[in-house]
């Protein structure tokens, strides 16, 4: 057993100070309360349950921030240029390399507040194309990265079949392809034994996209696919997507969705940015949720989503971050808050009538609809009998430090960043402290080590 006291813990109906939290040595909550006999670690800080991250594509982040360079002005560079990088850079990386790589992309997840993350995976194959003897190689690989960064992993992997609305794969898309249902079940069941490594690896799965897999088989995927997983798809992130869909689907994408699968609550579609009004609706109808990036949204020029709309709704969703060109959970509520404010020229666009406050409206849904996207349906911040999971926030940072206890969340949402952190609790145990991973040095070593042989950079 193992106690702490916190000068506050935030559970769903606000903060409780000078807690004490009991677990046992598998990281469970035996017990939370006010009072406590036996010997505890002190911690002047105030927890909240970790972030949830929604959304990652892990070997992506080899190439954060050198997207960046435009020699010819005279070229436009959308989403569309940078996914010809990003598909070189698929190329290049071995079973190794990809480990290597996720392992350091999820321990700075960690560091920045995660503490679970849904990996939506598509990396299938060899660097030919070829079927590994071990279907999900690359995702064993991920699993053994998130074990050994301290996150906990919702393994998905996508079924990607096509290169595009009723067009064969390109030969830089080889390392994704399952050609059909069948081969991607065996990807899945492969998967779910990955998945039995590590405690906290658990699965979900998903169609890359609508342009990605032929109709009749994403009718047939959704139909045989298991009921009870979460099931993420990629869906109206570009206009140009929209507008090839409306050719070859006869229908814009979300609206294809709704009118041919049985859109549910395990539903999490991924950016969704593009919507018109009885789209947001039917979403919002099918209990689904959305999954937002809005750092990766903003890089790629992807465009804003009608959140506003969206809530008033009854809308609910979640955060990720995609090509982890940011890693801060604080700046994606922050950039999605503000590009609502910039659009609708008002602000508090995060609060509704039963939530005053917009930095605990922005964090309540994040978190809650995370949870969902992994296949964890406890909607109870800190549960006795439920895994501690939490970030911690220094109570002497000077802005918490002099803030009322009903300002403390949104002063961390609006105002914080991992500098103002103590640390990142996953299972009961210190995974980050003082800002430095307990891995840090081997960890960065390897990666480092990794990316100089892709000379990719």
């Amino acid at each position: 057993m193992k106690t702490y006291k916190f000068k506050g813990i935030l559970q769903n109906h606000g903060w409780e100070e000078n807690v004490f939290v009991t677990v046992n040595d598998l990281g469970i909550i035996q017990k939370i309360s006010e009072d406590n006999s036996a010997d505890f670690e002190s911690v002047n800080g105030f927890a909240i349950p970790g972030f949830q991250n929604a959304h990652s594509h892990a070997f992506q982040y080899a190439m954060a921030g050198i997207a960046e360079r435009h020699e010819n002005a005279e070229v436009a560079d959308d989403f569309w240029t940078w996914r010809e990088a990003m598909y070189q850079l698929a190329l290049t990386m071995s079973p190794d390399d990809i480990e290597h790589v996720a392992t350091m992309l999820y321990a700075e997840m960690v560091r920045h507040g995660y503490t679970h993350v849904a990996e939506f995976h598509y990396l299938h194959h060899d660097k030919a194309g070829n079927p590994y003897s071990n279907l999900a190689e690359h995702g064993e690989r991920l699993v053994a990265a998130a074990k050994s960064a301290g996150i906990k992993i919702t393994l998905v992997p996508m079924f990607y079949q096509k290169g595009g609305f009723g067009t064969e794969p390109q030969p830089r898309q080889r390392r994704f392809i399952s050609p059909s249902p069948d081969a991607y079940f065996k990807l899945l069941e492969a998967s779910k034994r990955v998945t039995g490594l590590y405690s906290g690896a658990s699965l979900a799965f998903g169609i890359h996209s609508l342009r990605a897999v032929q109709q009749e088989d994403i009718v047939s995927t959704m139909h045989e696919g298991p009921k009870d997983l979460p099931f993420h798809i990629h869906i109206s992130e570009q206009l140009k997507e929209i507008e090839d869909a409306k050719t070859f689907l006869k229908s814009r994408p979300v609206e294809w969705l709704l009118n041919n699968t049985n859109v549910n609550t395990n539903f999490h579609l991924v950016h969704a940015t593009h919507l018109v009004e009885t789209e947001v609706n039917g979403i919002a109808a099918a209990g689904a949720h959305v999954v937002l990036c809005p750092s990766t949204e903003g890089n790629l020029g992807d465009g804003i989503f009608p959140l506003r709309d969206f809530q008033k709704k009854g809308g609910k969703w979640s955060i990720g971050t995609d090509s982890h060109v940011g890693l801060n959970p604080l700046e994606e509520l922050r950039i999605l808050d503000y590009g609502q404010r910039l659009i609708s020229h008002q602000r508090n666009t995060f609060i509704d009538s039963a939530e005053p406050d917009s930095g605990a409206f922005g964090y309540r849904h994040a978190l809650l609809a995370g949870r969902k996207a992994m296949g964890n349906k406890n909607e109870v911040y800190f549960k006795e009998g439920e895994p501690f999971d939490a970030v911690v926030y220094d109570a002497t940072a000077p802005l918490l430090a002099s803030s009322s206890i009903s300002n403390i969340l949104s002063a961390i949402i609006y105002s914080g960043d991992v500098t103002m952190t103590l640390g990142t609790v996953v299972n009961g145990e210190w995974i980050v402290k003082n800002n430095e991973h307990k891995l840090r040095e081997r960890i960065t070593g390897n990666f480092i080590s990794c990316i100089k042989g892709l000379n990719i950079r």
